[in-house]
This record gives C-alpha cells, structure tokens and sequence, in this order.
C-alpha cells in the first residue's frame, strides 16, 4: 500500500442553506430551516444558527419549530441546489486530474504525487478558496492519506476551514473523537458501542480487532480499522451518467393491458430503487412501446427532481396510457430516466410525507439485503424477470439499449 497518499475530502458547509443565503442575503446569520414544510415534514438542512437549538438533519420539521419558533423555513429547490453543485464540480474538475463527487456537496481528491510540483495542501488551499471566490459558496477540506481520516478532519474543520492530518499522527488526531464520527457508524451501532462501554474512537484503538469482530462481526472489522486510521479504497474517476433504461422484449407480442401494466410499474419501481441505491434524482421520464409491426413511439415528461415510487409511477403510467394502442400487439416496452444528477438522499428529504420516506426506506433496505425482486408494490409483481443491473457499479446492463445520450 502507498503510504504517502494524498487524500482531500471536500465538504460544502450547510450547502442547501448557502444556496439560499447567495439568492437572498436577509437569511444571513439567521436560524434557516430547509426541508418539506407541511406538519409531515423532514428537516433536510439546517444553519449553524439553527443547529444551536439541537436541531438537526433528518428531524420531524414539527419539532424543530418547537425547538426554534424563529427559525425561517424555506421548501428546497433541486434545481437550484443542482446548479451550485455543477458550478463547483466545474471548478474542481478544471483544477485536478482526479476527483470523486459522493453527494451534491461532496468530493474526494486524490492529489498523490503532486507534490513533487507543489505542496498538496498549497494546491488544495488554492483550490479551496478558487471555489469560494467563484461560486460565493463556503467550503472546507480535511487532507491526509486516506478517505476515512480526511473526511473525519473535515467535520472537525468546519464552518468554512480546513485541516491536514500528518502523515503518522492519524492515531492521536482521531483518539479523543466520538465513535459517532466513524463513516458508518449510524444510530443503531452507536448505540451498540455505547452499551459496550464505547463512546470515544481511543476506546475502539485499544480494544484487539478479534473483540471488535466477536461482538459486530464484520461490521466490527471495519470501525475497528477505519478508528485505526486505517483505509485503502480509492479515489474513482467521477462520470457523470445521463441516464438509465431498461427494457423489456416479450416472446410472445401481446395485448394483455393488466400484464403491461404490471410491467410498466415494476420497471419504473426498479429504476427508482437504483436512483435511490446510486444517490440520484431523475428529471425527465421517457417510456417507449414497440408494436408487432415494428413501429416504435416514444414520450417523455419533464418532472422535479425526484427518485421517489409515487412521484415517478404514475407519471410513467400516464405515458403508456397515452401511447399504447389496444388493437396492437405489444412486443417491446422500456421506461427510461434521464437528467440524472447526484444528491438524492438530502433532496428526498424535501418530501412532505414522511409515511412515503419511511416506506421507501423500509423497501430499499430488504430490496439490499434480499435482492431487488423481493419487495414490490402488488401492481408490478407478476413482472418477475426485470434486469437486476446497478446503473452505478460501472457494469454494462443487460439487454439495454442505448444508455448514454
């Protein structure tokens, strides 16, 4: 393994809120709520003004106006938010030979080996306050030999700083750290560690890796290493992908409307789900039907950003309703989404209806742990046989034509 990496986790401050903030300077300096603002709202981001009153992402928005009553809550805007994110990505993209963008708001950079021209932390300086100059948006960074101990020192840098972890002190920078700071430990498995005893990543460094993995298993592996300082996957060339398909060619052309149906909404519960999967949000809907004859007929239908079942099927059902002709044979259908940009989980959050959240959430988690065919809404179950292709791993799909515009 090389051990001077040089690894630049990148993290917009507040991103939805500095958006904002750019648009209307009133909000400066003000408790600043975005999310979905009916009573069934999520709190998708909040100022560090807000953040003073305990609230935070992800909370019931019913709450954090008890917990703020001043607060000044505002509905997302994806498009926005898109906007500022691309301006930024183009910034870095200019400036560095290889970057990764995980989310709407953040990067990794791999700077190994530049520092042969110039020191890595001048260069990621630079491009820090390149940024800020160019989209007014405030940024930090966290640099050091890997992902984990860099994104971790980017929590610790902000608001609107930075921090390099020397190559060697990785241990004692995150010893006195909550365990809470560990990438992947959630709620469920903080709560775990804290009824082992475990509330400090120092605990975890002096614990033998064995016990980590007796009482968490594989999991316990991982936070045992990643509180090691210890992490050694890459910096994956970011591409942005345009779109995703799938379609369906039938054996036998057909002009059963209740299995077409069924289809339709299984391929469109399919795709959403790989949206979700991938951290994306589609803008634009397009379904296709082929007839026996051949002729082919294609729709599409602009929408908000979304990856959410009910904001996507019923567009898509309204498409095949307007195309598909009863007299025909059907022999081939495809749903296509395309406008694809990153940033889905905090956008999903603008969602007013926690039920729909909850559910997708609840879906998506057996559809990881059982395979994406084992939860579906009664509509698209006799569509049994939909490619299981992940857009995001980089893999050609099956039988799909025509994925990149």
């Amino acid at each position: 393994m090389n051990n001077n990496r040089s690894i630049v986790h990148m993290d917009l401050d507040t991103f939805f809120v500095s958006c904002e903030r750019l648009l209307d300077s009133r909000l400066n300096g003000k408790p600043v709520l975005i999310g979905g603002t009916s009573d069934r709202g999520v709190v998708a981001s909040c100022s560090y003004e807000a953040r003073k009153f305990g609230i935070h992402s992800a909370m019931p928005m019913r709450m954090a106006k008890q917990l703020c009553p001043e607060a000044i809550i505002l509905r997302g805007n994806s498009g926005i938010y898109s906007k500022f994110s691309n301006d930024v990505t183009d910034v870095i993209k200019e400036s560095v030979p290889l970057y990764e963008k995980t989310s709407i708001d953040e990067f990794y950079i791999d700077l190994t080996g530049m520092d042969k021209f110039f020191g890595c932390h001048k260069l990621a300086s630079e491009l820090r306050q390149r940024i800020i100059k160019e989209t007014g948006l405030p940024i930090s960074f966290g640099l050091s030999l890997n992902k984990t101990v860099s994104k971790i020192a980017t929590g610790e840098a902000k608001p609107n700083n930075e921090i390099r972890i020397i190559s060697g002190t990785e241990k004692p920078f995150l010893a006195p750290l909550s365990v809470k700071k560990i990438p992947m430990v959630g709620n469920v498995t903080y709560k775990a560690l804290c009824d082992l005893g475990v509330k400090r990543i120092k605990t975890v460094q002096d614990m033998p890796m064995e016990l980590m993995h007796k009482v968490l298993g594989k999991n316990g592996l991982s936070i045992w290493k990643k509180a090691n300082g210890i992490d050694n996957s890459p910096v994956i060339q970011y591409h942005e992908r345009k779109s995703i398909s799938t379609e369906r060619t039938f054996g036998q052309d057909t002009t059963d409307v209740h299995k077409l149906r069924g289809l339709v909404i299984a391929m469109a519960e399919n795709l959403a789900f790989q949206l979700r999967r991938g951290h994306k949000l589609t803008a634009c809907i397009t379904f296709k039907i082929r007839y026996s004859d051949f002729q082919t007929y294609t729709q599409q239908q602009r929408i908000p950003y979304s990856a959410m079942d009910h904001n996507i099927i019923p567009v898509v059902l309204d498409l095949f309703k307007k195309l598909y002709n009863r007299r025909l044979l059907v022999r081939l259908i495809g749903v296509k989404f395309s406008h694809l940009v990153e940033g889905g989980h905090q956008v999903n959050l603008f969602e007013d209806n926690e039920m729909h959240l909850n559910l997708a959430n609840a879906m998506d988690k057996m559809r990881k742990r059982y395979g994406d065919r084992v939860v579906m809404s009664a509509a698209g179950m006799e569509a049994k046989t939909i490619s299981r292709w992940n857009p995001f791993n980089g893999e050609p799909p099956p039988l799909l034509a025509n994925r990149h515009q």
